[in-house]
């Protein structure tokens, strides 16, 4: 079987979606002829098991601008089905369209880039032309979309573009990540993803300052010695970020340190006492589950699927018993916003050294059963079978 996936970028920089491509390949490519096509960046991550075709780029949405190029490629390696990925770009939803025209079956990932908080945010200065040039029917002619959580399907099936919708999560390889080693508190915790204003990490600096000065008024030893805030973005954004920082009494606390990669990732992630993403809005966070699966609890937000973190304890049974973990139980899944970062983080300074490795444990057991990359590619082969009959 022949697979053609397209990504806008597979820079180092392109986020969630790059660390998507890049693990998908490694198990995808066992399987199945595996082709991605995308276009030349200045830092790309290394794909495995697959060939890398590159075409030129076309941000302008009135011009059809690489259509023969890519079709001509396309027709070259004449895919059972062709797989595009993202939105707002129109490649994205362009190369479905000459697709489909073409006669191949196609699959469309939009990688949570329609949901309604995104959806929102420039809507009738970049959103709605996208909409009415390319990105709605992009949507409309595809066989099946792919989401990656039941959130993300409940979204788009309320958006009606095609309701044809198949949910299959993103994945780990779990099996190469190290579990930390040790629970001792090191007063450190860990935000690590794109810093973009999607991402609040000023709900994070904001609760960190609260704490701060709460722990301070009763003179008690303040159990956060670092903040690091890892990734790369707007300079300007990260300067705000930086400025709040310090007008706040914990620019001390607060690290920005850019890009991690690596072992130099791996090694912050077992580190961490806890990993933060207070996050607006996340079709799935690869970064959850790779806290996870090294054995670090996490607190995210209810912008993300991750409800399974607070494990299987019912309101009312935590009401009976509010000093037993829930079952399963390995973070925090809160409200978006400061008071409920606050919350969550001066709950996670209070438990003992024990209960962080119970819930670093439980973590770690949630990705190995439901969200191996083993298991979910061939979720991904089952799709592709089933619509190329």
């Amino acid at each position: 079987m022949k697979i053609l996936h397209y990504i806008p970028s597979i820079d180092r920089t392109s986020g969630g979606v790059g660390a998507y491509m890049q693990l998908l390949t490694v198990e995808l490519g066992k399987l199945v002829e595996l082709h991605v096509v995308t276009h030349r960046e200045a830092n790309p991550l290394k794909l495995e098991n697959c060939t890398v075709h590159y075409i030129q780029k076309n941000k302008n949405p009135f011009s059809s601008r690489g259509k023969d190029e890519f079709l001509k490629l396309l027709d070259d390696i004449g895919p059972d089905v062709f797989h595009t990925n993202c939105c707002w770009l129109p490649m994205s939803a362009r190369t479905a369209i000459w697709a489909k025209s073409r006669g191949y079956k196609v699959v469309y990932t939009p990688h949570g880039m329609l949901e309604p908080w995104i959806m929102k945010r420039h809507y009738w200065t970049k959103k709605l032309p996208a909409i009415l040039l390319f990105q709605r029917r992009g949507m409309e002619v595809v066989d099946v979309i792919h989401s990656t959580a039941d959130s993300e399907k409940a979204n788009l099936m309320q958006l009606g573009w095609n309701k044809k919708i198949k949910v299959i999560p993103n994945c780990v390889q779990v099996e190469k990540i190290k579990l930390k080693t040790s629970w001792t508190r090191t007063k450190e915790i860990l935000f690590l993803s794109r810093v973009h204003v999607k991402k609040g990490i000023n709900f994070l600096i904001e609760a960190v300052a609260r704490l701060k000065d709460e722990y301070a008024a009763e003179q008690k030893e303040f159990m956060i010695s670092r903040c690091i805030v890892a990734g790369e973005g707007d300079e300007t954004y990260i300067n705000e970020l930086r400025d709040m920082a310090v007008r706040r009494g914990v620019g001390d606390i607060v690290d920005f340190v850019g890009g991690v990669y690596g072992e130099t990732k791996w090694e912050m992630f077992r580190k961490a006492d806890v990993f933060v993403l207070p996050t607006h809005s996340e079709n799935f966070g690869i970064v959850v589950a790779e806290a996870l699966a090294s054995g670090t609890p996490v607190i995210t937000t209810k912008g993300t699927p991750w409800q399974e973190i607070e494990g299987r304890m019912n309101d009312e049974e935590r009401v009976k018993s509010p000093d037993v973990l829930s079952q399963g139980k390995c973070g925090w899944w809160t409200e978006i916003g400061t008071e409920a970062t606050f919350k969550a983080l001066k709950e996670f300074l209070q438990c003992s050294e024990t209960e962080l490795k119970e819930m670093g444990c439980n973590g770690r057991r949630l990705i190995e059963e439901k969200y191996s990359c083993k298991k979910i590619v061939k979720e991904m082969v089952d799709l592709y079978k089933t619509i190329s009959r």
